[in-house]
């Protein structure tokens, strides 16, 4: 190929938007929607057994939050990461940024449901 070094040609790969940032948009969104089922069991459970309830749910939400956070900050470690020319390139930075505010979002409501369980449970 004329104009390249060596006469090598590096093909174009296009680039691929990272899963660990999609991951992390899928988990983050699961999160909040388990946090909103924290809050109503919460807010409405009868006594100490609405409590136990928005406490399981709460921390199946809190560990959805919290791998929503870890795999978008590896997403966004991977999409930062340079690549030479022949390897693949990951793109995606928005929706890893999206999935940390969403799993952050959901681990602060499961917080907010876990207290006004307890708060009902104590009334």
């Amino acid at each position: 190929m004329p104009g390249t070094p060596f006469a090598v040609v590096h093909l174009d790969v296009p680039p691929v938007t990272s899963g660990l940032a999609v991951g992390s948009l899928v988990a983050g969104i699961t999160s909040i929607l388990v946090s909103i089922l924290v809050i109503c069991v919460g807010a409405i459970g009868g006594g100490t057994n609405g409590a136990w309830a928005a406490g399981a749910f709460a921390a199946l939400g809190g560990l959805t939050g919290l791998g929503a956070v870890l795999a978008g900050l590896l997403g966004m470690r991977q999409i930062r990461r340079p690549a030479p020319p022949p390897a693949v390139r990951f793109t995606g930075r928005g929706l890893a940024i999206a999935g940390i505010s969403c799993g952050g979002t959901g681990v602060l409501l499961c917080l907010v449901g876990v207290g006004l369980a307890l708060l009902s449970a104590l009334a």
